[in-house]
């Protein structure tokens, strides 16, 4: 925060006008503050900015002039950061009323910044109301505007000085230009959000812990979505005429000095909206992932099948890719992956691996699945299993000497088997069946859930394990029995509702946030000891 100003004072010229008395300080000249008076009859901006957009005054400068003139310490917004915690101390319809700022807050003091910081009853004013003391400090009136024109009940997050400039200077007979999309990579990373969505209608916004966090920033435009589309499939013509076509389309990209992104683009309400998912350069080990060192031995078997499960953004890939590691750096084996996109990049180690991207090695998981023989592989790894013809392939596979790895979108780690056989017509479901009571290894269900303090996610897992058992229960199709009669206790199952209770006795998580995840909330709450209603 600026150091208080000195006591001079600039004597006030007549009406105060601000570019007459920039000329009275020597700062413009009468020449320049003409050029400005006759731009600003052009654009609609104002004349403090126009002065510092048209190179007669620096910002500083300005600050000085301004800080002299009223007697109290300016705030550059430009080099500031003000988190929402700070905006959401006075109500939005008083900082838009009274064009006021919350810059910082300590104790019981509220740095406030004002155009007009000898506005004594708006300080008596909000001193009343809040119970706290206010700290005026001068905000120019081109940066008061461009700040309160990011605030609004869209916006969540806090406001950046970077953004607050772009807007400033922005002319306003021009288009407003939204953030470049190289800077909402930075940000992405910064925060270190898992997800920036870009959607018009609304301010970029980056996914933090699994809540939506807006950008204090313009909202976007169909225009603005269609060219961060172009921008960042550039050099991808076949990818852009692929997208025209199908409405949808799955990359990733690698950016020097930031990293790699799975980026999804999709269609909505006739405009496109580009999902971009931050990925670690760094492959993932069990422990990072908060990942019981049992799935090593599984992971290490050498033929079979295993299956991860959940909802979109549950972490399903990066668990896969932890195993493909172990595999990677322990066996001395052949790996085939068919992914769509290729997510994390692997080295080859003791083992040899071939990434296939779909739509790029290999037109379809159907096309690429029906070829995996003839590549000699020991390990078979698929991003998603989706047609019955890559299920029937996968299945015999890992019947026939492979280990073969998979995610899949199901409710629980046991409802994937109902899943699977139901994919198929009832005259080829005891082939699947059986195929799946001599196959499958392990099932695992995951959840990421919101750490108590909101500001990360921790795994919650459901492990569900093959035995002789649980194989003659697949094979004489009793499905609807293997949940129920395993969950009154067995080894071959840890339902997801323990793993829940274990994280809230733990206290990593909120007991609330753990009956919204469970399964069975009545197991959940035997367990945890406390019933709700």
């Amino acid at each position: 925060m600026p150091s208080a100003a000195k006591k001079t004072r600039i004597n006030p010229t007549p009406k105060g006008l601000l570019g007459e008395e920039l000329i009275h300080s020597g700062l413009i000249t009468r020449e320049q503050l003409e050029k400005a008076l006759h731009r600003r009859s052009q654009v609609d901006m104002p004349l403090g900015s126009l002065l510092i957009r048209m190179g007669f005054v620096t910002t500083d400068n300005m600050l000085n002039f301004l800080s002299k003139k009223f007697g109290v310490p300016a705030v550059n917004i430009f080099k500031e950061t003000i988190s929402q915690d700070v905006i959401d101390m006075v109500p939005l319809e008083k900082i838009k009323q009274y064009k006021i700022l919350p810059v910082a807050s300590a104790g019981h003091t509220l740095t406030l910044g004002m155009v007009s910081p000898q506005d004594f009853m708006t300080i008596s004013d909000l001193e009343f109301t809040m119970g706290v003391k206010i700290k005026p400090v001068i905000v120019p009136f081109f940066m008061m505007e461009a700040a309160l024109s990011l605030l609004s009940s869209s916006f969540e997050g806090g406001i950046d000085g970077k953004t607050v400039e772009s807007v400033a200077m922005e002319d306003k007979s021009e288009t407003q230009t939204s953030p470049k999309i190289e800077s909402l990579l930075h940000y992405l990373v910064k925060t270190e959000g898992s997800d920036m969505l870009l959607t018009a209608g609304v301010p970029p916004s980056v996914k933090i812990s699994n809540q939506v966090k807006r950008l204090a920033t313009v909202s976007l435009t169909p225009a603005d979505c269609e060219l961060y589309a172009r921008e960042l499939l550039a050099n991808r013509d076949e990818d852009w005429e692929k997208f025209l076509k199908t409405n949808d389309l799955d990359i990733a990209l690698t950016y020097p000095n930031l990293g790699r992104f799975r980026i999804n683009f999709y269609r909505q309400r006739n405009s496109i909206s580009i999902t971009i998912r931050r990925l670690n350069d760094r492959l993932p080990s069990l422990k990072d992932l908060r990942l019981p060192d049992w799935i090593r031995d599984y992971a290490l078997k050498p033929q079979g099948l295993i299956l991860i499960s959940g909802p979109a953004g549950h972490g399903k890939s990066t668990t896969l890719c932890a195993m493909v590691d172990i595999i990677n750096t322990t066996r001395r084996c052949n790996i085939v992956t068919l992914e769509d996109p290729i997510e994390y990049l692997h080295k080859h180690k003791k083992s040899n691996i071939n990434q296939r991207e779909i739509g790029r090695d290999t037109p379809s998981f159907e096309k690429g699945m029906s070829a995996i023989f003839r590549q000699s592989p020991d390990v078979i790894v698929v991003g998603e299993l989706r047609d019955t013809e890559s299920f029937e392939i996968a299945l015999r596979a890992a019947s026939t000497g492979h280990l073969v790895l998979s995610t899949m979108n199901a409710a629980n780690s046991t409802a994937v088997i109902r899943t699977i056989v139901n994919m198929f017509q009832e005259n080829h479901q005891k082939l699947i069946t059986l195929l799946l009571a001599d196959s499958l290894l392990m099932s695992l269900a995951q959840r990421l859930v919101p750490t108590r303090g909101k500001d990360s996610l921790v795994l919650a897992l459901e492990r569900f394990t093959n035995s002789n058992r649980i194989a003659n229960l697949i094979r004489e199709g009793k499905l609807h029995q293997i949940r129920s009669q395993m969950e009154t206790g067995c080894e071959e199952f840890t339902p997801l509702d323990f793993s829940l209770a274990e994280l809230y006795k733990e206290g990593k998580i909120d007991f609330e946030d753990g009956l919204t995840y469970s399964i069975n909330k009545n197991l959940y709450q035997d367990i945890t000891g406390i019933k709700v209603g």
